[in-house]
């Protein structure tokens, strides 16, 4: 026989370069090709599910803070209140032995109530813009008031007593537990 008798299948078609038929290659080329398309569209609908995840969890993240630092807003402004209505009581009790502090104390309780009052009807989103607004309108102003924290800040720091790390020599006096003892040996 010649060789190119063994290179035949025993039907008579030429066999491929594994001793397969080029149908049962063209087959399995066929079948992994269909298989890749179809992980491929797999991996693209999960990644595309996984980014819609995402997104829906960080809406309802950021929707959570927003609305903490909401009512965080609105316990500031009941604060305000509070306060206002304390100047408010203090004023009365002024009245008496000094008309003018109880005047000045007035008008401050008076400016913190209505700072309250607009607490109260703005999201934090809002004072965020205002803030914002009046930082583009008057930015000196905002610099100004930032150093002048800075100056207080630095002051403080520097008035406070400087701390002092604890001794580590041993305490010689009033104690007369194990190193003594061990001293007289």
């Amino acid at each position: 026989m010649s060789s190119q008798d063994y290179s035949r299948e025993p039907h008579g078609g030429p066999r491929g370069s594994a001793g397969l038929s080029e149908s049962a290659v063209k087959t399995a080329k066929d079948a992994a090709k269909d298989a890749f398309s179809t992980a491929s569209s797999v991996a693209g609908q999960a990644a595309e599910g996984i980014r819609e995840a995402a997104s829906e969890t960080a809406a309802t993240v950021t929707s959570e803070i927003k609305q903490l630092l909401d009512r965080q807003v609105d316990g500031g402004a009941q604060m305000l209140g509070n306060v206002a209505r304390s100047a408010k009581r203090a004023a009365e009790d002024l009245d008496r032995d000094s008309p003018q502090v109880a005047g000045l104390v007035r008008a401050f309780a008076s400016r913190v109530d209505g700072y309250a009052n607009n607490l109260r009807d703005q999201s934090f989103d809002q004072i965020v813009k205002t803030a914002a607004d009046v930082t583009r309108q008057q930015p000196a102003l905002v610099f100004g008031l930032a150093a002048v924290a800075g100056f207080v800040a630095l002051r403080a720091l520097k008035s406070s007593p400087p701390m002092s790390a604890p001794s580590i020599q041993p305490h010689t006096g009033g104690y007369s537990g194990a190193r003594s003892d061990l001293r007289d040996l």
